[in-house]
């Protein structure tokens, strides 16, 4: 099955451009293509510059796409008029915060519905970040605190990394009560460098989980 791209529709070029390169640091095997501003480089959306993006990779598997402002999702749904049975899809999400959660779920496998809807919850994400992801109960849950080495702490790009990291095994993860397996949740944290944080699991695999992932989390670069 082909990994489903993303293309990233704004009206300014550059603010396309940041946001796929942020996405691309979290998920360094999906196509993200930039498709911001008018053909001359001013303010606006192209149809042109949003069809070529799509056509490019409609053409090699499921492509899913991003808007900043109600204008640029009106061009967006007139491209898709005229793409018939393609497997192109909207996802009508927060920019920046969908962009980085549908890459990752695009870079763990999902499949063009899994990455939509990982870009519609992130706004529900971001906005719950002081309810628990997660509650784990039962006798099988196994936990285990961990200092967090990464300079970064778990913002952006360590996130991505545990979350990829956490996404092999069969097990329910948390950090602090955030769901593991979630970009946005753990970014939401705050968590920096020297923090102490809480490794909790359950389900077939929660003790493997929780020793490997507190060991990936102390060898992080520091």
């Amino acid at each position: 099955m082909s990994r489903v791209s993303l293309v990233i529709v704004s009206h300014s070029d550059k603010l396309a451009q940041g946001v796929a390169e942020v996405a691309a640091q979290m998920a360094p095997d999906v196509v993200i293509r930039a498709a911001g501003g008018l053909q001359d480089g001013n303010i606006g959306t192209s149809f042109d510059k949003v069809d070529a993006a799509v056509q490019e990779l409609v053409a090699q598997g499921p492509v899913v796409l991003l808007t900043d402002l109600g204008s640029a999702t009106l061009t967006v749904e007139s491209v898709l008029d005229f793409l018939d049975e393609a497997p192109a899809y909207f996802a009508d999400g927060p920019l920046v915060e969908g962009a980085v959660a549908g890459a990752v779920a695009a870079q763990q496998g999902a499949d063009a519905e899994g990455v939509v809807a990982a870009v519609l919850s992130a706004a529900k994400t971001w906005s719950s970040v002081t309810e628990p992801e997660r509650e784990l109960l039962g006798d099988d849950v196994c936990e285990a605190e961990v200092v967090i080495a990464d300079p970064d702490g778990l913002h952006a790009r360590p996130a991505a990394l545990v979350a990829r990291f956490v996404s092999d095994y069969d097990a329910e993860i948390t950090i602090d009560e955030a769901d593991a397996e979630s970009v946005m949740s753990l970014m939401a944290l705050g968590v920096k460098q020297g923090q102490t944080v809480t490794v909790r699991a359950s389900g077939a695999e929660a003790q493997k989980a929780v020793h490997d992932l507190v060991q990936k989390l102390k060898s992080m670069p520091e």
